[in-house]
């Protein structure tokens, strides 16, 4: 038994990941390699290697002839009766070929075919192990600034962090951990390419998962995602179990579960809505936390036209339009938000439309506000400006003012406004 050798194969099976198998059919290469070079050919060169035990023999096929021509390929009957003294001659001769005679040369290249059949089986497993992890989330070390690229630790391997898959604003100081969306891994000469990002709207939803135990096992379904990475990101969930709440699944139990996404995103804001197979509901949904009073959708056109009450035409758009933005994204329609009054002027609403609400009258507001619209939405001191409803920190938009022809006059009616 070839101890030293078995002993070096296992080392390399543990540590590496490198079959024992592969590292021999290595070894059967290297000693033909060096056959080649000792001898100048290695047609007639057989290497036998017990598998189990790791010893091997290598000869050489000699035919039996009286006058020797070619001493690669011929052996004299003389020689061949040392070895065998049943062999005559035109028969052909197994020549014991000894590794220890081997020259300087061929031994040395023997030796660089075996390392470099380590170092090619080398970067295939570790090309294999993260060709696995395409399309989710690893936790990486940040090792240093390269230029405006990161260099980021995964373990086996290194990725570069892009500039262009960087969230604007977050800066990272070295051995910090932070978690990365693989977005493709390829294969190189000089390794595993592995291109990483913080930015992937999927990275939020492989966050999700690994919080939430009910979107793991598929009992919650994240249907769709619009992100603007490092401001807000808008998420559309189903459940596929009428007895589980999906926003709520998403939540948490006092936001415990949105906040550690949260939190992991460094403080980046994320809207949770139902998702709806009606586009109109799920449009409704979308422009969350605004109010909507109609919209009417086109399937085919992807096309949809949204009125919403004046006051919340600011809060409809987002500040610089990112919440129309995002719910665009989300559905995947091109949306056309108006206020009520430019619905009238269109003629998208008839004229006495507020009359008909039963929110105005000659006299003025009366206090009897009976639509859907929360408690203590109408101030006196209203600058228009919202306070977020949704998960993360508070957030504001841009003031909107109505028009003077929409101006809402308080009275007040058994003590309150």
């Amino acid at each position: 038994m070839n101890t030293e050798l078995m002993e070096a194969l296992t080392i390399l099976e543990k540590e590496k990941n490198i079959s024992r198998d592969v590292m021999m059919d290595a070894i059967e290469n290297s000693l033909l390699s060096a056959c080649k070079n000792h001898f100048g050919t290695a047609e007639n060169i057989k290497v036998i290697m017990n598998r189990e035990t790791c010893d091997y023999t290598v000869y050489a096929e000699k035919e039996v002839v009286e006058e020797v021509m070619d001493p690669a390929l011929e052996i004299s009957l003389e020689d061949a009766e040392k070895i065998d003294s049943s062999l005559h001659i035109g028969d052909v001769a197994q020549v014991p070929v000894h590794s220890k005679e081997f020259g300087r040369i061929a031994t040395q290249n023997a030796k660089n075919l075996i390392l470099q059949k380590i170092r090619e089986e080398e970067r295939k497993v570790v090309f294999d192990q993260y060709f696995e992890k395409e399309k989710d989330i690893v936790t990486g070390i940040v090792q240093r600034y390269v230029g405006k690229n990161i260099s980021i630790n995964l373990g086996r391997a290194d990725a570069m962090l892009t500039e262009n898959e960087q969230v604007k604003g977050e800066v990272f100081k070295p051995t910090e951990r932070i978690k990365l969306y693989v977005v493709e891994v390829k294969n190189t000469p000089k390794g595993p390419k592995i291109l990483v990002s913080r930015t992937h709207p999927e990275l939020v939803k492989r966050l999700f998962e690994a919080e939430v135990a009910e979107v793991k096992d598929g009992t919650v379904e994240i249907k769709s995602i619009a992100r603007e990475a490092g401001s807000r990101t808008k998420m559309a969930v189903w459940s596929n179990d009428p007895n589980v709440d999906p926003v709520g699944a998403c939540v948490g139990m006092n936001g415990a579960r949105v906040n550690a996404v949260v939190d992991e995103l460094r403080g980046e804001k994320i809207d949770i809505i139902n998702w709806d197979e009606n586009p109109a509901l799920l449009i409704e949904n979308a422009l969350s936390p605004a109010k909507v009073i109609s919209v009417m959708a086109d399937p085919e056109e992807k096309i949809a036209s949204v009125i919403v009450p004046d006051y919340q035409l600011s809060l409809a758009i987002g500040k610089e339009g990112q919440n129309a933005r995002l719910a665009a994204r989300l559905t995947g329609y091109k949306i056309d938000i108006k206020s009520e009054t430019q619905a009238i002027e269109s003629g998208e609403l008839p004229e006495n439309y507020m009359e008909q609400m039963g929110m105005m009258s000659e006299e003025g507001y009366t206090g009897d506000f009976e639509d859907e619209y929360e408690e203590g939405a109408y101030d006196e001191n209203y600058d228009g400006s919202y306070e977020d409803e949704f998960y993360g920190e508070d957030d504001t938009t841009d003031e909107y003012s109505p028009e003077d022809e929409a101006e809402i006059e308080f009275v007040e009616t058994d003590g309150e406004k």
